[in-house]
């Protein structure tokens, strides 16, 4: 009995040359965006959120979804690696340790951003480093490197001293400081402007590093945009095997596909691959979460897939539909940092009113490296929430007189609804 089956289809012709070992397949795609109907003998076939294989006579119709996880093989072995991401995720997440501690040394902190050296977990120590992936794929690159050098010089040489020293941070001073309006924060180290340089340091590095590396294309060039994969793709339809993954006995991953791990590596590096808790570390992935749940509803998942179905893209040789889930990615990733900016101001504000200056404080440092992080962020016609001089006066507001010390709730909650308007996010909820 004939059924009729309604369906965006793409069409794989396989051609199998025999040899005396194994035999070649080579793989021609052709996606055909209109939609057609295909009459498929034999009993209704049910097909559910992923990709489905259809027998039909003549050819295999295979209808492309999202896989369900993000897995991708070749002759029954893993294609996805990305142990680099994972090693400079972790390498983060000790310097922002290092940048908390008064027995830090600038020395000690420098080499492990610059030369990946002299981490307590000494699997840390080796050729990844940070400090030669922040800030290079935008525009600025060195001025922005050099102010992220300077909130360390800021911690080890004003900060640290001032609280070994036992100081009582005040307007202008800086030092150790506590809550005072019944909130449980203590002991934050702060410098005279209020400012609690680790949280400055690692939110600066959610743009700088962390987004940079994924979607920006001034430089070196993020890992899911067009001057990065483009170049590659001649090797990709060729099925030039460049990556070994772990459990290969030979070469077994296109660059393409390599490269695209590489960003997904930057997202879920420190998170379950087949299905991301979110949470993770200190980046992206431990915001991206609560801003799905709170701000951008559902991105999360959006983010997934796309990061799937770019890859199964790649895979299938489909560039355009590959660029269609890169700018997904670029635009709702950006989401994250524009959203935790003005949120972190509006949560400044409330304690702010209640006297909580430690909290405060810890806050509007998050609040202010995120700022710093909007320069590096995409909107759909690939400008950032702000750019580089917007974002410069947006701190220098914050720092006027005798900076956090000096804010009021108003100032701040009027600079939050600035970047809503900017981000087209609404945090005043």
């Amino acid at each position: 009995m004939n059924k009729f089956i309604k369906m965006s289809i793409f069409f794989s012709l396989m051609i199998i040359l025999g040899c005396e070992k194994d035999p070649t397949i080579i793989t021609k795609t052709e996606f055909i965006t209109e939609t057609v109907t295909v009459e498929v003998p034999g009993p209704t076939v049910v097909v559910p959120g992923e990709t489905q294989i259809v027998e039909v006579p003549g050819a295999n119709v295979s209808v492309p979804y999202p896989p369900a996880e993000y897995e991708f093989t070749r002759n029954g072995v893993s294609t996805v690696y990305y142990s680099g991401q994972t090693t400079r995720l972790n390498q983060h997440d000790e310097l922002k340790s290092a940048m908390n501690s008064t027995s830090s040394t600038k020395a000690g902190i420098l080499a492990m951003l610059n030369d990946g050296t002299g981490f307590s977990d000494s699997t840390l120590d080796g050729s990844k480093k940070i400090g030669n992936k922040t800030a290079v794929n935008s525009a600025n690159s060195a001025t922005n490197k050099s102010i992220i050098e300077s909130w360390i010089t800021e911690f080890i040489d004003v900060v640290a001293p001032a609280v070994i020293a036992q100081t009582d941070a005040s307007a202008g001073v800086a030092g150790s400081v506590s809550d005072a309006g019944g909130g449980s924060r203590t002991g934050t180290k702060v410098n005279a402007k209020g400012l609690e340089m680790n949280q400055v340091f690692s939110k600066g590095l959610i743009g700088a590093f962390n987004l940079d590396q994924i979607i920006n294309e001034n430089g070196s060039f993020g890992y899911v945009t067009g001057p990065k994969l483009n170049p590659v793709a001649a090797d990709n339809d060729a099925g030039v095997m460049h990556y070994t993954s772990p459990g290969a006995s030979e070469a077994n991953v296109t660059k393409m596909e390599h490269y695209w791990d590489e960003g997904f590596g930057y997202l879920y590096g420190q998170d379950n691959q087949y299905a991301p808790a979110l949470g993770q570390g200190g980046l992206l992935n431990d915001y991206l979460g609560n801003v799905s749940a709170n701000y951008a509803i559902g991105i999360a998942d959006d983010i997934y897939n796309a990061f799937k179905l770019g890859r199964a893209a790649i895979v299938a040789k489909d560039y355009v539909t590959r660029d269609a889930q890169a700018a997904i990615i670029k635009t709702e990733l950006s989401k994250v940092v524009g959203a935790k900016a003005a949120s972190y101001l509006r949560s400044g504000a409330g304690h702010v009113t209640n006297n909580n200056m430690a909290s405060a404080f810890h806050s509007l440092s998050e609040g202010y490296g995120f700022i710093f992080s909007l320069q590096f962020t995409q909107k759909a016609d690939g400008s950032p929430y702000m750019t580089n001089s917007e974002v410069n006066s947006t701190l220098a507001e914050l720092e006027a007189g005798n900076g956090l010390w000096d804010r009021t709730a108003a100032e701040l909650t009027a600079m939050a609804d600035t970047i809503d308007a900017a981000t087209g996010i609404n945090t005043n909820n």
